[in-house]
């Protein structure tokens, strides 16, 4: 199937695909260099140490280099990371202090396993050098990716209110191997993350530099720029947009924000109805001033505005009567949008359009935190594109349509019971709430595959793996599908 697979997907993943994919099995590290990354085959330690010291001081490297050659899924990636941080020494240090040394070393890029990797690895470190430390080396994870969150939380774009100490605990109750950390602990991590951000090895404008260079070198003279949506949510979540992705609809929008992060309602002074220039630009939703020209770069505003459709659901907003031809979007982060469209041909196709691109590029969930059981946990969403081609996008939703439906009647079956304290009564209803749109946006997002499949919309499409699977997306699909 591997081979169908990557010709399924070559078509629909170009722009998108993360800069390290289809390369070969032998990887020139850089132009002169005598070390080579062979994946798949016995690794030499020594050449690790060597490529570890050049990683390290910089070497014919940048400082963006770094987390792509850490987070590469590899033994010999694993042997260079093991040797990379042996140049760093923890010992004695606060996770805090820890984690702001390792940063200013080099920005943690890359897609979410990537980013994720490179810290396991800061994380065995860190207790390397501080056997002595009570916290596991799960623990020390966890803190670690909590601690990531939180800077973006206080010192991020997003709109709302910030993350209290207390909620930041919470959050974290019974993730230390199922008992809970020190309340003292957390509290000097959240105070020291609040009063000073987690900065990075270079600013921002290096950044963007860095990342548009690796663009060009991928897609071509053709994609000069390289744009990162900040939408609120986890940094892990927080990927390059390229300016070349697939634009699969444009057209005229009146926005309403209905709900914020985690479904809570957005206060009475930022509900009003506005007018955009709307754009479904890759797995992105563009909210512009002015009319979409494809060679006009986005202002700060239209980024600020942008919405990320991974996971989402857009249905038809029958709830909502004071205007007509409005579609409702629910978002991966639980925020939700009205938006008038200018006639119901355009909401049903709006419509249709935006769970088609949800369902054929997001990606699998991760698995949800283990929380202590009087705390209900999400599972994490990744944005990255999916790397799964078609046949197994579809048996992913499928999966996981099976697996939410015995979840929820499982959840069923132990009911709130009367006296039932307050808090745990409201777990109770948030994981219900949570099971039930997670069976809706299942069955949803398995249709869509099915209808971006050959066969349009049978329940059993017939697989031409040489077809392009996002062709529905520009083709005329019967609306009464919605």
């Amino acid at each position: 199937m591997g081979s169908k697979c990557e010709m399924c997907d070559a078509s629909i993943k170009d722009a998108l695909s993360d800069s390290d994919s289809d390369m070969g099995s032998t990887e020139q590290l850089d132009q002169g260099s005598t070390d080579t990354l062979v994946n798949g085959c016995k690794a030499d330690n020594e050449a690790a140490k060597r490529l570890a010291k050049r990683l390290y001081n910089l070497e014919g490297f940048k400082h963006c280099d770094v987390a792509r050659q850490l987070g590469k899924n590899n033994e010999f990636s694993k042997m260079v990371a093991e040797e990379y941080l042996r140049f760093f020494d923890f010992a004695g240090m606060t996770l805090d202090k820890a984690l702001r040394t390792f940063l200013k070393a080099f920005p943690l890029m890359g897609e979410t396993q990537e980013r994720e990797r490179v810290l396991i690895h800061f994380s065995h470190r860190y207790c390397q050098c501080n056997p002595e430390e009570s916290t596991s080396e799960d623990g020390i994870h966890t803190l670690t990716c909590a601690l990531m969150l939180l800077n973006t939380d206080l010192h991020g774009h997003n709109i709302g209110k910030k993350m209290s100490c207390q909620q930041f605990t919470a959050n974290l109750d019974g993730l230390n191997d199922g008992k809970d950390f020190a309340k003292d602990l957390l509290k000097a991590l959240y105070n020291s993350i609040k009063n000073e951000k987690l900065e990075w090895a270079m600013d921002e404008d290096e950044l963007r530099k860095s990342l548009s260079e690796l663009v060009d070198d991928k897609f071509g003279a053709s994609a000069k720029k390289i744009t990162r949506i900040v939408d609120g949510s986890n940094p892990f979540l927080d990927v390059p947009q390229a300016r070349n992705a697939v634009t699969y609809k444009h057209g005229i929008l009146t926005r309403k924000t209905h709900a914020d992060m985690d479904g809570k309602r957005t206060p009475r002074g930022r509900r009003g109805w506005k007018k955009f220039y709307a754009v479904l630009k890759g797995t992105i939703l563009y909210l512009q001033k002015d009319e979409y020209k494809s060679d006009k770069d986005l202002s700060e505003i239209d980024l600020k505005n942008a919405i990320r459709i991974h996971h989402a659901l857009a249905t038809k907003a029958s709830d909502y009567s004071k205007k007509s031809n409005v579609l409702k979007l629910k978002t991966a982060d639980w925020r939700v949008f009205l938006f008038q469209a200018p006639s119901k041909g355009e909401m049903l196709s709006w419509i249709l359009r935006i769970n088609l691109v949800a369902a054929i590029f997001s990606a699998p969930a991760f698995p949800a935190a283990i929380c202590s059981m009087k705390k209900f946990c999400r599972p994490l969403l990744p944005s990255s594109t999916t790397k799964l081609c078609q046949e197994e996008q579809l048996q992913s939703h499928e999966n996981k349509m099976r697996q939410i439906a015995d979840e929820l009647t499982e959840h069923k079956l132990h009911p709130v019971v009367k006296g039932l304290k307050s808090k745990e009564a409201e777990e109770y209803r948030l994981k219900e709430h949570y099971l039930i749109f997670e069976v809706s946006l299942s069955s949803r997002l398995h249709k869509n595959v099915c209808l971006g499949l050959p066969g349009g919309s049978s329940s059993k499409p017939s697989y031409n793996l040489t077809r392009k699977p996002v062709q529905a997306l520009s083709q005329g699909i019967n609306h009464s599908t919605y």
